[in-house]
Parts: structure tokens; C-alpha cells; sequence
């Protein structure tokens, strides 16, 4: 998964940056609500982590906007303010939940696996498809029985494909939800990946067709 951070403690991002790295996420890091509108203007992300009080205005107003442009991007307020008012004025201008500082890194997490569940409409998120089980959230893949060890982008690669089946990634979209701009990516760090892939998705009836000049896509070999 790729989350947008809108956070102007630096301890704290560097904090939840390196909590959700550790969980295989890619995460971006906007110190101002300025930076966090030129990075949705060229990214995708899954989720957006929203401080309310930033150095150059009101979250809030970011939030708003975002909805007003019918942007669906599950939003999660952090917010020093406690009182009901504050959250439920968050929540009617389309935040998808909040959570108050200072919290506990662990419910963060767990706030944004439910979000993340309520966004795909699912109560649970194992997916089985063609001899695989597979829990992203777990991080946890088998083939026929058999226990899979994904590294972290080959986890996040495997879940974009898997919850798209027959849909075609080019290779820039899959670097730009893989990597963050911060990281040093070589020309053919796609093609290695999807090379591992392959390799784990041997023994089951699922294919990675490569579409020259277009990009890759998971099919179900029947």
C-alpha cells in the first residue's frame, strides 16, 4: 500500500514512517498542507494520514477539498483535539476516521487495516485464487499448501496485481505505487520483481503475461 502522510512533527512522522515501512507500506511525507496538495496532484495513494494543525493552515481545509474534487482516498485525521465537536466535524466533511495524539503506534496500524477493509467492502481480506491464499494484511501467501516468503515489495507488488486480476500495469505505474520519490530505484527493478513473482507463482494457475510496450497482467490460467 502506498499512504500519504500530512504530519509537521518530525518526530512523529519519522515515527509512523517507520512503522509502516517496516510493514512493507510505501510511504510519502508532506510537512505542510502546500506539499500534501503537490503530491495528490501527481500520486495515487491508498491512504492519507492527515494532521489537522499545520504550519500553513487548517487540515481540515485540505480534506475538504480533497472530497470536493471527488477524490475516494480514505482519510485518517490525527488531531491533538479531543472534543466530540472537532471529530465529528472532521467526520462530516469526509474523514474516514480519526484517531486522537497522542496514540498508540499499534491502533494507528489497526485503524488502517479497517479502513482499508471498509474501502474494498470486504469484512475480511484473505484472497484465494487459483490454487494461492493470500492474506495482505498478514502478509502471508501460500501456493497449493505451501508457505510462501514474500519480501515487502514483492508482497505490495503481488497485491496490486492480485486485486486487479486481467487489468494491465504499466511499468511506471508500478514503480510510482511501489517506490516513494525518496527511493533509488534501478531502470529494472520492476522487471526483478515480477521476475520473483513468477518464480513463487510457479506451481499454481496463476500467470504474469508481460504485454510488450504496455506493461504486465495477472491472468488465471484455467
Amino acid at each position: 500500500m502506498k499512504f500519504l502522510l500530512v504530519e509537521d512533527n518530525k518526530e512523529l512522522a519519522d515515527a509512523i514512517s517507520s512503522r509502516m515501512r517496516l510493514d512493507g507500506h510505501v510511504i510519502e511525507h508532506a510537512e505542510n498542507l502546500a506539499d500534501a496538495r503537490a503530491f495528490v496532484e501527481v500520486g495515487e495513494y491508498d491512504l492519507i494520514l492527515l494532521d489537522i494543525m499545520l504550519p500553513d493552515g487548517d487540515g481540515r481545509s485540505f480534506l475538504k477539498a480533497h472530497r470536493a474534487s471527488d477524490h475516494d482516498t480514505p482519510v485518517i485525521v490525527l488531531t491533538a483535539r479531543s472534543q466530540v465537536s472537532d471529530r465529528i466535524g472532521s467526520l462530516d466533511l469526509g474523514a474516514d476516521d480519526y484517531l486522537t495524539k497522542p496514540f498508540d503506534h499499534a491502533e494507528l496500524e489497526a485503524r488502517c487495516r479497517a479502513v482499508l477493509r471498509r474501502k474494498a467492502g470486504k469484512t475480511k481480506t484473505v484472497i484465494e485464487l487459483g490454487g494461492i491464499v493470500f492474506d495482505p494484511l498478514a502478509g502471508l501467501l501460500s501456493v497449493n499448501g505451501e508457505s510462501v516468503n514474500l519480501r515487502n515489495r514483492e508482497l505490495r507488488l503481488f497485491e496490486l496485481l492480485i486485486n486487479s486480476p486481467g487489468q494491465v500495469f504499466s511499468k511506471q505505474k508500478l514503480s510510482d505505487r511501489l517506490f516513494s520519490y525518496d527511493d533509488d530505484v534501478s531502470e529494472n527493478a520492476i522487471e526483478v520483481y515480477i521476475g520473483r513473482l513468477r518464480k513463487h507463482l510457479e506451481n499454481s494457475s496463476l500467470k504474469i503475461t508481460t504485454l510488450r510496450g504496455l506493461g504486465y497482467r495477472l491472468d488465471h490460467v484455467r
